[in-house]
């Protein structure tokens, strides 16, 4: 620690030295040298110069001395130092710190360069009184590296190929890795090895294939025998070590497969064949000869095409069976067996792709086929091969497509079979040959190419000889399905009519293909066409506008959309279309109408609206049916209302309903109180006038509170629905009755249309009996207790 602060000051003694022999425009210069006066001399003020301070990363010894620095002005005070910047009062914080007394500069914990390789700090030398005794200085922290990380392979797999037969030193593929420790050290310094090979199969190869570049990481061929048939794929262990492969390791795979090239040709197995082909007979297999490669198989390195070398007039053919690969030898023409009896053919074979340089130098295989033509009953014969059937997709099962497909020349009988239907599409008799629909067909099977179909049939005569031909069927697009119209519900603005771009865009689907689809052509059915109207825009599209301005809301507009199909089907669609208030996006600016629009059409809506119109009805109605029922149970309390409840005198318990108002009651003491109207027992719509019984010839009383010949004021008409407002109705009723001038009071006697005959309560003309209202005496109503006084004192004559 001391001889590190040695050393810095000796460092900077040196420096100064060395600063005042150079020139003055080596570094910057403050305050130049410069005479005051005579033999007197001002000292030039130098920045500090500290060359950068280097930490070890990791350090266990903290806190730790770096660096100490001093000011190299004289003066007599005492020197305050200061030190700012990252590490200290700056992110990241508190990784330095200076001692402001003594000028020593420390770390306060262990440094990561892999976080901060490096800090700038700045130094201050300060007085007691804040004054700078020095311009600030830089102090350069820099972080040496240690080897603490493991360098990683960038990838867990790598995954290369390589052609067989390749030279030593091929490439082959490249691996990579990374280390986070510094780049310009060994610690980052990295080195590639192969530490292992396995081949699969396993054990196949012992010997070591494949080497790799220890700095780049490139893996190469180090040695020949690559055979794919003999090892498919290695799989490498990698190795990769930093400080140059003395340092930390990592471990990672490569896996590399040996791709196929051509240096197997394809041979003969066996190499003689004999067949026999019935005379007149053409396209059809004779016979099959075989070949085996091993080159990887399904690639044209595998694939063999075949050839015949002594056929001249091309009474023969040779394909191949992408699946076997074996040759299919065919009578291209008609063989006679009288002009040949038999045919010696030789056929060679190759691949598909040419023959690899380093396939081993062996002669072309070939094969001898000796063909016998059979004098045979002349076989049966289609009439056309392939038989060409064009047939509408939708045609229905049990249509005949095609008959007399065949003939026998020796006229004997055939049986016929489809031999090839991949769909099971078709039928066939199997005596007559008649072929017919099994099922309506489908264009959309992944067996139906270019809209046609192909089977094969095969008639066979009583010898047993057949004859196999193709059935081409052309489907002809038909016009099953009725367009639809998209979409169903959607938003207009109010004032689209007036812009001629804004509307409804409408489309339509189809499940037929063209031409029975698009074009489609828009229509609206007259009774809608007086508010609304619909513009092709083009031949999939047209856009729904408003003829005059509607009001906000749902509305149902119905359209007619059709197809170009022959015959054209058309489909009727109602829409249920918002129409509101839009913003400058064209959005509604209320969401109700088009929220509730968007999930149910306008019968659903109305549905909705009858079913809480009924329910709301029926909750009134057990409402007022409690609430009557209550009423009921209730009697209004005495001293609470017009009618006084609980009272033994209480009219209301004596009165007496009869279905009819005639004579022959026997009750004589309840008699007067049945003429009474009783608000309890008065119908919906209380009866009016309201006269006195009087008789036959009656007068009616005159009222004295009122003037006479005026209009009637307007009467309740309807009872309360609650029992407890009935004060409150009969209050109403009597104010109405004082202010007329024509009737009875509210309260008088009701008049009964018939009185009956031999009553024991006699006449009731005495009510108003007398020629003149002064004559009547209404002094008995005050004997009928409070509950009529009211109505004493109406017609009281004082």
């Amino acid at each position: 620690m001391v001889g590190r602060m040695l050393t810095a000051c000796v460092l900077a003694a040196a420096i100064c030295q060395v600063l005042n022999a150079e020139q003055h425009a080596r570094i910057q210069e403050v305050y130049p040298w410069r005479r005051k006066g005579e033999g007197v001399m001002v000292r030039i003020k130098r920045d500090w110069i500290i060359p950068p301070i280097r930490v070890l990363e990791n350090s266990k010894q903290v806190p730790e001395n770096l660096v100490q620095i001093k000011s190299d002005k004289i003066f007599t005070g005492e020197v305050i130092y200061k030190l700012e910047g990252p590490g200290v009062d700056q992110a990241p914080k508190n990784f330095f710190e200076i001692d402001d007394k003594t000028g020593v500069i420390r770390s306060k914990r262990p440094l990561d360069r892999e976080k901060y390789s490096s800090f700038t700090l700045k130094a201050f030398a300060l007085s007691t009184s804040g004054e700078r005794l020095e311009n600030p200085t830089t102090i350069e922290i820099v972080v040496l590296d240690q080897n603490d990380n493991r360098p990683v392979f960038t990838q867990k797999q790598f995954t290369g190929a390589v052609s067989e037969f390749s030279v030593p030193g091929t490439s082959v593929m490249s691996v990579s890795a990374t280390d986070a420790d510094d780049p310009m050290t060994d610690n980052a310094f990295l080195s590639y090895s192969i530490i292992g090979q396995e081949s699969i199969p396993a054990n196949a190869v012992t010997k070591t294939m494949f080497g790799i570049n220890n700095e780049t990481g490139t893996i190469y061929t180090r040695d020949v025998g690559l055979d794919r048939e003999v090892v498919k794929t290695f799989r490498l262990m990698l190795q990769v070590a930093d400080m140059g492969g003395m340092g930390l390791t990592s471990e990672g795979v490569a896996i590399i497969h040996v791709s196929d090239i051509n240096n197997h040709a394809p041979q003969f197995h066996p190499s003689s064949y004999s067949m026999t082909a019935v005379e007149n007979r053409m396209n059809y297999e004779i016979g099959r000869v075989n070949v085996t490669d091993l080159d990887d198989r399904g690639t044209g390195n595998w694939e063999a095409k075949y050839f015949i070398s002594n056929d001249p007039y091309r009474n023969f053919a040779v394909t191949t069976d992408g699946v076997t690969n074996q040759g299919i030898l065919m009578a291209a023409k008609p063989l006679d067996y009288e002009a040949q009896k038999e045919h010696i053919l030789f056929l060679t074979a190759e691949n598909i792709n040419p023959l690899s340089d380093k396939a081993p130098n062996l002669p072309v295989s070939s094969a001898i086929v000796v063909v016998t033509v059979v004098n045979e009953n002349e076989a049966p014969r289609f009439r056309e091969d392939p038989i060409r059937i064009v047939v509408p997709e939708s045609v229905a099962p049990g249509t005949l497509l095609k008959s007399n497909i065949a003939f026998d020349p020796d006229q004997s009988d055939l049986r016929y079979e489809i031999s090839r239907d991949p769909e099971r599409w078709l039928d066939i008799n199997r005596h007559t040959g008649d072929i017919t629909a099994r099922r309506t067909f489908n264009m959309r099977s992944q067996h139906v190419k270019n809209n046609i179909y192909v089977a094969v049939v095969k008639v066979t005569d009583v010898g047993g000889v057949s004859t196999t031909a193709g059935v081409a069927i052309t489907l002809k697009e038909t016009n099953d399905f009725p367009p639809k119209l998209l979409p169903r519900i959607g938003t207009v603005c109010r004032d689209a009519r007036r812009a001629a771009s804004s509307g409804l865009v409408l489309t339509a689907e189809d499940d037929d293909l063209p031409p029975h689809a698009a074009p489609f052509v828009f229509e609206m059915p007259d009774d809608v066409s007086l508010n609304w109207t619909v513009i092709q825009v083009n031949d999939t599209h047209a856009m729904l506008q408003p003829l005059v301005d509607l009001g906000d809301g749902e509305y149902a507009v119905t359209l007619l959309v059709s197809d170009s199909g022959k015959p054209t089907l058309s489909s009727y669609a109602q829409i249920n279309v918002t129409v509101c208030l839009c913003d400058s996006f064209g959005d509604c600016k209320s969401e109700a109408g088009a929220a509730f629009g968007s999930g149910m059409g306008i019968g659903f809506i109305a549905l909705i609206v009858i079913v809480a119109s009924v329910g709301l009805l029926l909750l009134l109605l057990l409402l007022a049916v409690a609430a009557t029922s209550c009423g009921r149970r209730h009697p209004i309390k005495k001293g609470a209302g017009l009618l006084v409840g609980d009272s033994e005198d209480d009219i209301r318990d004596n009165v007496l309903n009869y279905d009819e108002q005639g004579g022959g009651e026997e009750d004589e003491n309840a008699f007067n109180i049945d003429l009474l109207w009783n608000p309890l027992d008065a119908p919906l719509t209380p009866p009016m006038p309201y006269y006195p019984v009087a008789g036959v010839g009656g007068k009616q009383p005159i009222r004295k509170d009122a003037p006479h010949n005026l209009p009637s004021p307007a009467y309740p008409r309807r009872p309360p629905a609650d029992p407890t407002d009935i004060e409150d109705y009969i209050g109403d009723g009597l104010q109405a009755a004082d202010k007329d001038p024509n009737v009875p009071p509210y309260d008088t006697a009701l008049i009964y249309d018939y009185e009956g005959e031999g009553s024991l309560a006699g006449s009731l003309s005495s009510i108003a009996s007398g020629s003149s209202d002064e004559d009547q005496d209404y002094d008995y109503l005050n004997e009928w207790g409070p509950r009529f006084q009211k109505l004493a004192n109406m017609f009281d004559p004082r």
